[in-house]
């Protein structure tokens, strides 16, 4: 054999032997690349059931808390004419030996009914003396006052409340505004 088909032969198999070698680090860079992809969905999988599984706990954890929603707003009405039954109560039949037992009783059940929505986190909202609040207080009315700024609730219609911090009713009230009495 001559020199020149020799090189010419070695040439050749150097050049196949690339070949296949170039083709196996070209498979081994996709397969690379697949696991690198896999990993990242994996991951992005882990994550995504994370999220739910936090999402569920804290749904289940808010029915926990606020399952007695419907319940308490129903249950305010009667605490309302609890409230206006004492108040209608005149002092001179509060002083009356015949009615005291009445009163005392009907003060006991208003008593255990704050103690019932205390338990259950139920609070009556502040209004008197406070100023506005759109997101607790519900203004129905406006009355000119000069002895406090406007704004300010000069009368409570109807008692607010919050369920833990969600807002469970509105306090109806009537704000100061600017002017003086007189003028009304």
């Amino acid at each position: 054999m001559n020199d020149e088909n020799m090189t010419d032969e070695t040439t050749r198999d150097a050049a196949a032997g690339a070949a296949p070698e170039a083709a196996g680090e070209d498979r081994l860079a996709a397969l690379e690349a697949e696991l690198a992809e896999a990993k990242a969905a994996a991951l992005y999988a882990q994550a995504e059931t994370q999220n739910v599984r936090r999402r569920l706990e804290k749904d289940a954890q808010d029915a926990r808390a606020y399952a007695a929603t419907g319940f308490a707003r129903d249950i305010l009405s009667v605490a309302d004419n609890l409230a206006r039954a004492l108040d209608a109560i005149p002092a001179d039949l509060r002083d009356d030996d015949r009615f005291k037992g009445l009163i005392a009783g009907i003060e006991a059940t208003g008593r255990e009914l704050t103690n019932v929505f205390e338990r259950n986190g139920i609070t009556r909202i502040a209004a008197m003396g406070e100023m506005l609040d759109p997101n607790r207080h519900q203004a129905m009315m406006e009355l000119p006052s000069d002895a406090v700024p406007p704004g300010t609730i000069v009368q409570e219609m109807q008692s607010g409340y919050m369920i833990r911090d969600r807002l469970l009713r509105p306090a109806l009230v009537g704000v100061a505004r600017a002017g003086t009495a007189e003028s009304a």
